[in-house]
């Protein structure tokens, strides 16, 4: 006799629901079970967008962007610019898509990339955004910077938040890549570090 999957497991596929007001905008998200932070913004992700500088016309990138809420946001702020999200996770990239329709945001690509593998050497952005994954590995890390430098206008900002334990390796890593770094904030848990192409 095979066993049926309760009620409330079954449940459990079901969208995650949840709305949050992030730079001025009511957003409502989307998400799923196996997505980073489903239930909520997380703290990180939070942090970064109060310190946030983005421009109505800037061409910006969101580098795994998750369900979207940062890459999302950045269209609403560019409302005569465009915003890019990228993640390597297709369950990601599928919510992203689904966010930016149910928030009405027109002004935004979502899809599926290996960091900068789907984005032609050739693209230049304004701002580019990345919520790094702790244990992601110092290589790649390297390997985003890099790639993120090439795809800089002259001018143009690179923001990243860490866990507090990775700053001192970001300040190092930004110096040695882009020549400069600030720290923008440092919170209980996570830091805002800030490179800019010059």
């Amino acid at each position: 006799m095979s066993k049926q999957i309760p009620d409330a497991v079954e449940k459990l596929r079901d969208d995650i629901v949840f709305r949050d007001t992030l730079c001025g905008f009511d957003m409502e998200f989307h998400s799923t079970w196996g997505i980073f932070s489903p239930r909520a913004i997380d703290e990180g992700t939070a942090l970064l967008l109060k310190y946030l500088e983005v421009n109505p016309t800037d061409r910006c990138l969101d580098l795994g962007c998750g369900y979207g809420p940062l890459g999302l946001v950045m269209a609403k702020m560019a409302a005569q610019g465009h915003s890019t999200l990228i993640d390597k996770d297709f369950v990601a990239v599928d919510y992203a898509q689904k966010n930016a329709r149910i928030n009405h945001i027109a002004n935004a690509d979502v899809f599926l990339s290996n960091g900068f593998s789907a984005i032609g050497r050739d693209q230049r952005f304004d701002v580019i955004v990345s919520n790094l994954p702790a244990k992601a590995g110092k290589e790649l890390f390297y390997l985003y910077f890099y790639d993120a430098l090439i795809r800089m206008e002259p001018g143009a900002r690179f923001y990243v938040v860490t866990v507090n334990g990775l700053r001192e390796f970001v300040k190092r890593v930004f110096k040695e890549v882009f020549g400069n770094y600030k720290k923008v904030k440092q919170g209980a848990n996570y830091t805002i570090s800030l490179a800019v192409k010059e």
